[in-house]
């Protein structure tokens, strides 16, 4: 009776050749469990997954010959699947929000556009500040960039200047950015370690093996002090 596993066919969109959709006469084998098994027909690594209920999966399409490994295929994905979920629930996406202003705003005016901002920080967007000249207001910039910096002191608390004040044609611009707080920083710095860690090490599913661990030397004994002599 045919193993099940090998009467399906994968989805169309899925590009990865498994089973039968390899066609190569011989492939480069690795284990189940990581191990090199060395250049096998096709055919053979067939039968050993068939053997095992595994799949026969391609992971290294452009080697000479190709490098395929017998694993649970459909396992794979979904472990996959899960980590780049949870990659993306880690991600924070940053919206820019932009706040337009008039260099004579009124003080109501005025103290309602820094509510805004500061609401787009404690959301944890960037807000694009916008302060437009209209006229003769052109020839005092001074006052923009001054409403420019006594907004960016009212919000320091939850907000720091990524871009400073910049005449742009008949505007002036200004980008802040929301504080981030120590605790966010401290799990930033936690996840770029742990990146950095992974990308150093040797992937599970990579098409070669690992090299052996090698062993630690341990540390040459030290001699006790002995009190000096008079």
């Amino acid at each position: 009776m045919a193993n099940p596993r090998f009467d399906r066919s994968p989805p169309e969109r899925d590009p990865t050749r498994i089973n039968e959709r390899i066609r190569v006469s011989e492939v480069r084998l690795i284990d189940e469990e990581g191990n090199q098994v060395g250049i096998v027909p096709t055919d053979k690594a067939l039968s050993l997954a068939q053997e095992r209920d595994l799949d026969l999966v391609e992971v290294a399409a452009d080697a000479r010959p190709p490098v395929a490994r017998l694993l649970d295929y459909s396992k794979y994905k979904y472990e996959q699947e899960q980590k780049a979920k949870a990659a993306r629930k880690h991600q924070q996406q940053i919206n820019v929000r932009e706040i337009k202003l008039r260099p004579k705003i009124a003080t109501h005016d005025y103290e309602t556009k820094k509510g805004h901002v500061e609401r787009f920080l404690r959301n944890h967007d960037k807000v694009k500040v916008t302060i437009m000249f209209r006229g003769r207001e052109q020839s005092s910039a001074e006052l923009g960039f001054g409403l420019l910096q006594r907004l960016a002191e009212d919000v320091l608390e939850l907000g720091t200047v990524e871009s400073a004040p910049k005449q742009d044609g008949r505007n002036m611009i200004m980008v802040l950015a929301p504080t981030k707080k120590k605790s966010e920083a401290m799990a930033e710095q936690r996840r770029a370690r742990t990146s950095d860690a992974g990308h150093a090490a040797a992937p599970a599913d990579a098409p070669e093996a690992a090299p052996a661990a090698e062993a630690a030397e341990a540390p040459e004994a030290t001699p006790a002090d002995q009190a000096p002599t008079t």
